[in-house]
């Protein structure tokens, strides 16, 4: 069933974490200082809406990783109901889709109750003051890349690049809701 993120509180400071990456190595906030744009993607391996957008979130990463923004990708889902979601699937989900960006793991789903995530891909997007100022879908249609007419993520990068803000509405992303462990 498709679930539907929230706005968020745009303005609010980015939520630290330290989590274990499907390239061996651990990643918090800090690792990224040096970065002008963070942009956290609360995703996972299983879901059809992010199996059909990732080739997109890998080119973007693509076209700004000389710019100073830094795409980040968080799998909070339950493994163990979720095995497809597991962190050694992770690992070959992102060899296979060619993930470009840290792939981070929260087993405990506390870093995605703290940013109050809702579905898979939830996306948020933070300044160089690490303030929110971007909640919200990739682009107007997850299912089919021919039939985009509005890149909003992109168009959102863009702006904040340029020292603009953001100026058009925020729709919500769209996407399978994050399995909560009971």
């Amino acid at each position: 069933m498709a679930a539907h993120s929230s706005v968020g509180e745009l303005g609010s400071e980015i939520i630290d974490f330290n989590l274990s990456a499907t390239d061996g190595k651990n990643y918090s906030v800090s690792d990224f200082h040096d970065k002008e744009v963070l942009v956290i993607i609360f995703k996972c391996n299983h879901c059809p809406y992010v199996k059909a957008v990732v080739s997109r979130l890998v080119e973007l990463q693509k076209k700004y990783s000389g710019r100073g923004v830094q795409f980040i990708g968080i799998n909070s889902n339950d493994a163990e109901t979720y095995p497809e979601d597991s962190f050694e699937n992770m690992k070959l989900f992102a060899n296979e889709r060619g993930i470009n960006f840290p792939y981070l793991y929260d087993e405990s789903q506390e870093v995605a109750k703290a940013y109050d995530a809702v579905c898979t891909p939830d996306i948020y997007v933070y300044d160089n003051k690490r303030k929110l100022r971007y909640r919200g879908r990739l682009d107007d249609s997850w299912k089919d890349e021919s039939a985009v007419t509005s890149k909003d993520l992109d168009k959102a990068i863009g702006l904040l690049l340029a020292g603009k803000e953001i100026d058009f509405p925020q729709i919500p992303s769209m996407g399978c809701s994050i399995k909560w462990k009971s």
